[in-house]
């Protein structure tokens, strides 16, 4: 069985992920939400960093649930920047809830966050056909054009590779290698 080339077979947590999340379209807010927090808390860092804390930001912010984390307090914030299970950069724990407020905003004149993302993919998965790892790119005028109307809304860590990698994730488009066996899966998916 064929993987992208960034999930090694000896590696069973980026195996997993790769076999069963990445690429998968995504509409829920809350799910929306935590991979555009655990994106930017990548920043810097490699994916699989973030992917192995995964469960312990999930303890540290609710679940990712957008109402809960936009209430955080500034105390409860400092408190995590003594939990090792996260990455402790005040700048990226302090984004995660402004980027909560700004997620509300987003809901509250567009419905959802999810319509609100998907539409710059006018809501249907963009599908490449890329044959080799050097094709993929790091990000694309979509991707620049994302993280400008992000950061207009008050988002913090969404630069551009930051929004290509979250449209990877959340399936808006389909970057599996042809040669992999998730992409034509995931070319079903909507």
């Amino acid at each position: 069985m064929h993987r992208c080339h960034w999930a090694s077979a000896d590696d069973a947590l980026m195996c997993a992920y790769h076999d069963t999340e990445w690429g998968v379209p995504l509409h829920d807010d809350n799910a929306l939400f935590e991979f555009l927090c655990l994106e930017g808390a990548q920043a810097g860092l490699s994916w699989r960093t973030v992917l192995a804390k995964r469960d312990n930001y999930r303890k540290a912010f609710h679940g990712f649930e957008i109402a809960r984390v936009a209430a955080m307090k500034d105390r409860e914030l400092e408190s995590l920047l003594l939990d090792p299970g996260i990455i402790r950069n005040r700048l990226k724990v302090t984004a995660t809830r402004d980027n909560a407020i700004a997620a509300q905003q987003v809901i509250a004149e567009c419905g959802s966050l999810g319509a609100y993302l998907w539409s710059f993919v006018d809501g249907k998965p963009l599908r490449n056909r890329w044959k080799d790892r050097s094709e993929v790119p790091a990000s694309t005028p979509l991707s620049d054009r994302m993280s400008k109307e992000l950061k207009k809304r008050g988002f913090r860590f969404v630069g551009t590779t930051i929004c290509y990698s979250l449209m990877q994730a959340t399936g808006m488009i389909n970057d599996h290698l042809t040669g992999c066996f998730r992409h034509k899966e995931c070319a079903g998916m909507h």
